[in-house]
């Protein structure tokens, strides 16, 4: 067995959940910071800040897939770890690479228009709606990256 075949593919699960997981990370704690305002001021708020709130979470879940499909595809979680050379290795980090990196930072750039969002929920709570679907826009290139991901790895 290959193990830097294997080792490079444990790190495209790496890269995938990692990357993906700090732009999660940051997204979440750049609207709860609104919100923690919006919240302090007005209570009954706290649902529609939350909803904001949750949406950048979504890219650190992206990851988390990728690296559990990237993981059991190799035979990691399944039991025995595949036999692997460079070159697929490679091949699986690479797959790792979209969800990863659009992950971190569409996840940042999400917490930046759902904290704008916040604003909204601020002034006009009953519009909470308008800031949620901007901030879902972002999403877009997540689930695109997610995908991209997922078709790489299944085609090794």
């Amino acid at each position: 067995m290959n193990s830097l075949g294997l080792a490079l593919a444990i790190a495209g699960a790496v890269v995938a959940a990692l990357f993906a997981g700090i732009g999660s990370a940051k997204g979440v704690g750049l609207v709860g910071e609104a919100a923690a305002g919006v919240v302090s001021v007005d209570p009954s708020k706290f649902s529609k800040v939350l909803i904001l709130q949750l949406l950048p979470g979504t890219q650190g879940l992206y990851g988390l897939l990728t690296a559990v499909l990237l993981l059991s595809r190799i035979g990691v979680l399944g039991g025995t770890p595949a036999s692997l050379t460079v070159s697929q290795g490679l091949m699986y980090l690479a797959a790792g690479m979209p969800i990863g990196i659009v992950g971190l930072f569409s996840g940042i750039a999400q917490g930046k228009a759902a904290a704008a969002g916040v604003g909204i929920v601020a002034k006009k709570a009953e519009q909470s709606s308008k800031g949620v679907i901007m901030a879902a826009m972002v999403e877009t290139y997540a689930i695109l990256a997610l995908l991209v991901s997922i078709l790489i790895i299944y085609n090794i």
